[in-house]
């Protein structure tokens, strides 16, 4: 998979600049097993979605985007490394040299340790990124404990500014890391971003962290319509290892069609010169995403009926399309202003 990837990858770096960010994004999704009893290597996992603990496996994956593409790259399957949280143990003998049993091991040591690892395969393949982005509990846990403290103590930008606050603290290791606070949108609260990059404006470090949600796309359409959990019902990790490959690959092909129907550039050499290159992901298209995602969800629920469903959708669309308007309002008063 690595290998296909790689080729992928070196063909869209040909139509992403230079000066554009790539990032690789690391994160993890469950891999549902509830229903089985004598899986390989099956553990009780925590769902942070559902908040409760389920059957199954922890699918760790890292990918590559430029903002406009994301491609998965490497994965682990992991089961616990709490011996008493495994349903079933190893149930195959084999050399300890195959791949396999390397597999196998790695599925069973913690989650976080696996991130070096990972990033130095990708590395080896010639795959470059700027930016690592990862979700709060790769972090640093002692000064995530303290970040309540830290905003309680910090001067807030007045009015409805989106960026909070920001500082530049240094960890017990001397390692200084920029925290901008941000506002939360479905909450009354905050939310902390850190940069381990402190030269970084506070909204480059937003936009810039704004990519990752490509992952979480990732695992909604491998699990939604590429049959990610459902396909094969296999015992055996090297199968269930082998139905997840697959997967990834079935969503690499799919990526890479969208991106030469989507970008001209890609029909020849006179396009590629006359077209622009792809924009990162736009604001309205990230809520279209997010939409898309929450009405899938509610209509699997079958208890709001299909009418309410559309009202809904006018409603939310309605009003973004409102705030849209009013921000761009504010920008040519605050442009002409400046210019005045």
């Amino acid at each position: 998979m690595l290998n296909l990837v790689t080729v992928v990858v070196r063909f869209m770096e040909v139509l992403t600049s230079e000066q554009r960010e790539k990032v690789l994004i690391i994160d993890d999704s469950t891999y549902d097993r509830s229903r089985s009893k004598r899986v390989e290597l099956l553990a009780w996992v925590h769902d942070h979605t559902g908040g409760r603990s389920i059957k199954g496996f922890r699918l760790l994956t890292m990918g590559w985007s430029d903002g406009a593409s994301f491609l998965p790259l490497d994965f682990i399957l992991c089961s616990s490394a709490d011996a008493s949280k495994r349903l079933q143990g190893i149930r195959k003998e084999m050399d300890k040299r195959c791949c396999g049993y390397k597999r196998r091991m790695e599925a069973m040591v913690k989650s976080t340790s696996h991130l070096e690892t990972m990033v130095k395969r990708v590395l080896a393949r010639g795959i470059r990124a700027d930016f690592l982005l990862m979700d709060s509990w790769f972090s640093f846990p002692a000064l995530l404990d303290s970040l309540g403290r830290l905003f309680a103590k910090l001067k807030k930008r007045p009015g409805k500014a989106k960026t909070l606050a920001s500082v530049v603290v240094a960890t017990k290791k001397e390692q200084e890391v920029r925290i901008v606070f941000v506002r939360h949108r479905q909450k009354r609260g905050w939310l902390a971003i850190l940069s381990t990059k402190v030269d970084l404006a506070d909204e480059e470090i937003v936009r810039i962290y704004g990519k990752r949600w490509d992952i979480e796309v990732c695992f909604k359409m491998m699990k939604q319509h590429l049959n990610l959990e459902r396909e094969a019902q296999l015992r055996d990790f090297d199968g269930i290892i082998g139905h997840v490959t697959i997967v990834m690959c079935r969503y690499v092909f799919l990526t890479f069609e969208q991106r030469c129907h989507d970008d001209p550039r890609t029909i020849g050499s006179l396009f590629f010169a006359c077209c622009e290159e792809q924009r990162d992901l736009t604001l309205a298209e990230a809520m279209r995403r997010r939409l898309n995602l929450a009405l899938v969800i509610i209509r699997q629920t079958g208890i709001i009926a299909e009418d309410v469903i559309l009202a809904l959708i006018d409603t939310v669309m309605g009003f973004a399309l409102d705030m849209l308007r009013t921000g761009k309002k504010l920008s040519q008063v605050n442009s002409l202003i400046t210019t005045s």
